[in-house]
């Protein structure tokens, strides 16, 4: 594709995709406008509750025949995919650029991280193995059976819009459950396009579900008794009052991955210039709506000589990202998703200063666009300095390209502020001292841990785990604690007279 080249050339209204067939919606349409260009491109409907129960009915009803596919069978499904995720790589990627805002080098990671989920679910005839032991009492034997349950809701977030339902939707249908994935009403082309793909690799209908939409389809899913478990990504407020609280009241199994706050806590031995470049992509990238961005940038020692010579180089790099529509090549840092949410970081800008901290650097002025596109959406990246933890930039999300600078005398405070904040999503430590490293990696509260790592993201065959209010389940995504999530151990004792 050419540079700058759209995958998406005209405006449409998206339908829903359920039991092997796009339906037109019944529910009111709204908008789904590129950040950088501020122009239309898709209209998304968002869909009635109704709508929900259809697709659930359509899930339910394949439930049994996919079940009773075998496993074998159920992987040259996803092998299929994989070939086709493979040869619309750039066209995805493209996709999720258009409509999230990313750049493409962003975008291209976050397809390939999909692609490994869907890589690792092929390996379920061995994944999904039980296990046996003969003559636990004389002439009794017995066996655990990891059993599908049934039909599964995958709810996706805006920022990462193809990469996140891949977490989860893969080893469901591996396993052999059915699912209904609900994408954000923000990004919804993403998992469209992976609809289609899903189509053509030929999944039978009613396996692979989904349904645009917000609350009302939401609200439906977590209620229907035939919904037997929900994976979420989202805020810590709807994860608790929302899935933790209905799967709670349903009996539904959840997996619900929230908020964040990382802290990076930087060493005075550590590796200046790696480790300053390792930070414009953990609190810059995608323009720091991660949920493993770096926030805090915490800074040990009480040498002023070493703080100030590396806060200059800092504050020099980040000067220097280039800022503009993310389809060109060269821009390392795209807008943020919408107005609402520039708005929003802006004003946690705006408290920082207004509680004392020292800005160094100010994304809200003199924001330098490569090409010309209006400004609604971009925001440079701020850094401030003398941020203390209690402060709201130093303890609250912001999900956006903000760093704040908090100096410690030893490692040993910077691991008690990090352990006070109430979510532990993903800490990292940058040093050359294995003593450190593996102090902090021995006493942090965090479910992903950075040793000289900025994005602490685990490969498919890992989990994506979470800690404090980061994370609300018992089991996690990805690789096998996602083939546990989606089955139940059926225990069989036998004994033949």
């Amino acid at each position: 594709m050419a540079l700058l080249e759209e995958p998406i050339k005209e405006v449409r209204t998206l339908k829903n995709y359920i039991d092997g067939e796009w339906v037109e919606s019944k529910g009111e349409v709204v908008d789904v406008v590129n950040p950088a260009t501020y122009q239309t491109i898709a209209k998304v409907p968002i869909s009635t509750g109704e709508e929900m129960d259809a697709a659930v009915e359509a899930a339910k009803a394949a439930f049994p025949d996919w079940r009773r596919t075998t496993p074998v069978a159920r992987a040259r499904y996803l092998y299929r995919l994989k070939e086709l995720l493979e040869e619309n790589f750039e066209e995805v990627s493209r996709i999720q650029t258009q409509e999230h805002g990313k750049t493409i080098d962003e975008s291209r990671g976050e397809t390939r991280r999909g692609i490994e989920n869907v890589e690792v679910a092929c390996g379920i005839p061995t994944l999904m193995q039980g296990y046996y032991s003969e003559d636990i009492a004389h002439g009794i034997d017995e066996w655990v059976i990891p059993t599908p349950l049934g039909v599964f809701g995958i709810i996706g977030p805006f920022n990462f819009p193809f990469m996140i339902p891949l977490w989860s939707a893969p080893y469901a249908v591996a396993t052999g459950n059915c699912v209904i994935v609900k994408p954000s009403p923000e990004v919804p082309n993403s998992q469209m396009k992976l609809a289609e793909l899903v189509e053509e690799a030929g999944f039978p209908p009613g396996v692979w579900n989904v349904v645009n939409g917000e609350r009302a389809v939401v609200g439906r899913v977590l209620e229907h008794p035939d919904v037997k478990g929900i994976t979420f990504v989202g805020r810590t407020s709807t994860a608790k009052e929302v899935i933790c609280k209905k799967c709670g009241e349903t009996g539904k199994k959840y997996i619900a991955q929230a908020s964040a706050k990382n802290f990076m806590t930087i060493m005075p031995d550590c590796d200046v210039e790696r480790t300053v470049t390792a930070m414009m992509t953990s609190f810059f990238g995608n323009t720091g709506q991660r949920c493993l961005s770096a926030a805090n940038a915490v800074i040990v020692g009480e040498d002023d000589a070493f703080y100030k010579s590396f806060m200059d180089r800092v504050v020099e790099q980040t000067s220097n990202i280039k800022i503009g529509y993310g389809l060109d090549e060269s821009v390392q840092m795209g807008p943020v998703r919408d107005k609402g949410k520039k708005d929003n970081i802006i004003s946690y800008i705006e408290s920082g200063i207004k509680q004392g901290a020292k800005i160094r650097l100010d994304g809200r002025k003199d924001i330098k666009i490569v090409g010309d596109y209006p400004e609604t959406c971009f925001l440079g990246p701020t850094i401030f300095e003398d941020v203390t933890p209690d402060m709201r930039i130093g303890s609250e999300e912001i999900f956006g390209p903000v760093m704040s600078v908090i100096r410690v005398k030893d490692l040993n405070e910077a691991i008690e502020i990090a352990n006070a904040n109430p979510y532990g999503n993903g800490d990292s430590i940058f040093t050359t001292s294995g003593k450190s490293a593996r102090e902090y990696q021995y006493n942090i509260i965090s479910g992903n841990v950075g040793i000289n790592i900025g994005i602490v993201a685990p490969m498919a065959f890992f989990p994506f785990s979470g800690m404090k209010d980061s994370f609300f389940g018992v089991l996690h995504t990805q690789g096998r604690e996602a083939v546990r999530f989606f089955t139940e151990s059926k225990v069989v004792i036998q004994r033949w007279f």
